[in-house]
């Protein structure tokens, strides 16, 4: 085991829901009891299908990251999703006080939490009219709420609550940029007071799908913007960003094109780093192969890959350090892995997690320090 114990390695319970299938459990069960007849066995097979990509329960979810194990090393905490069906938002401070209680029996500690920010959660679209704003302050409330109640627990012990402009319309906010730029940046504002007010730290998750985050120099935009870095930072996902470095969705910020070479990758990477590092203050680790991926709600985003993806784009390692230097002088005490979208059956592998434990082992290796 390395001699470094920061940053603490957690694991995100959202790959348990993001990007997955609608559908009750119950329906399945009784669809499956009924399935007699050729027909009745054609739906069930597509019944199966479905289910084999319906939401995995928080408790699932901590029972696979705790099973991981690398060399006497296991995961340390998780980040976590405020939503249902792993949350009530509206949950009560005792319900939030179980889950405390379950999260810490499996021995984990709190990370960054994901404030539901989107349209059909608590929140709406940042760039939107003033009822969408005040949805959207009403999630960053939320969030801070249940924050408050896990750090009074002691399961809580830092990190960041996330957030993103919940507007997947890039191409309406390409109507008139500056104007729909300026309402975010306003509606941001607001939300890192509501932050401040409660003790708590926002970040900004880079994304090619959220409207005005959709490229690394609109994102650096809405960032100088809001100008509270002490409250409002950036949240750097390696493949997410790694998207952005390529253009995606905006082709005049690509800083590569397509069979660039080890040199002009890593003055692209360089590039990016150096103008987004100042405000990153959560970090994910995560492999991308370059495709551009879509699953439910979330058009035209990064597809995550497993760890260990031959088709993987990214030194992971290497490219982390780009994003950990100064890290403690920018408040970071953890990093989290991230592995949207993927299958049940590939959650539900041992090895998926132990090789993405021991990926992040090789990041704290390489780019952490002791304290």
């Amino acid at each position: 085991m390395s001699e470094n114990n920061f940053p603490r390695l957690h694991n995100a319970m959202w790959p348990g829901l993001v990007g997955k299938a609608d559908l009750d459990g119950k329906e399945i069960r009784d669809l499956v009891d009924a399935a007699t007849s050729e027909t009745a066995l054609h739906t069930l097979s597509e019944i199966r299908s479905k289910a084999d990509n319906t939401p995995v329960s928080l408790e699932s979810m901590l029972d696979l990251t705790a099973a991981a194990e690398v060399d006497g090393q296991k995961f340390e905490g998780i980040d976590y999703f405020l939503f249902l069906p792993h949350t009530n938002p509206e949950a009560s401070d005792d319900e939030l006080k179980e889950i405390a209680d379950l999260i810490a029996g499996k021995g984990f500690d709190v990370g960054s939490l994901v404030a539901p920010v989107w349209p059909g959660t608590v929140g709406d679209s940042a760039m939107g009219d003033d009822e969408q704003q005040g949805k959207f302050l009403d999630a960053v409330r939320m969030a801070c709420r249940v924050a408050g109640v896990f750090n009074d627990h002691g399961v809580r012990k830092g990190g960041v609550i996330r957030i993103d402009s919940a507007e997947f319309g890039v191409e309406q906010w390409r109507e008139d940029p500056g104007v729909h730029t300026a309402r975010i940046v306003e509606t941001f504002k607001e939300a890192a007071k509501i932050a401040a007010d409660h003790g708590e730290r926002l970040a900004a998750e880079g994304e090619i799908c959220w409207a005005g985050m959709h490229s690394w120099k609109d994102m650096l935009d809405v960032l100088e913007g809001v100008g509270m870095p002490e409250t409002l930072g950036f949240q750097a996902d390696l493949a997410h960003t790694y998207l952005y470095t390529m253009g995606y969705n905006a082709p005049e910020h690509a800083l590569l094109q397509d069979g660039y070479s080890a040199e002009e990758f890593q003055a692209g990477y360089t590039e990016m780093t150096d103008k987004l590092r100042p405000w990153t203050i959560d970090f994910h680790v995560a492999q991308n192969d370059g495709e551009v991926h879509g699953e439910g709600s979330h058009d035209k985003t990064g597809k995550h890959c497993p760890a260990d993806d031959p088709n993987g784009k990214l030194d992971i390692t290497d490219c982390s350090g780009y994003w950990l230097k100064d890290a403690p002088a920018r408040g970071i005490r953890h990093i989290c892995w991230d592995g949207c979208m993927f299958p049940n059956a590939t959650l539900e592998q041992p090895e998926t997690w132990n090789t993405i434990l021991k990926a992040m082992m090789d990041v704290r290796d390489a780019h952490g320090w002791v304290e």
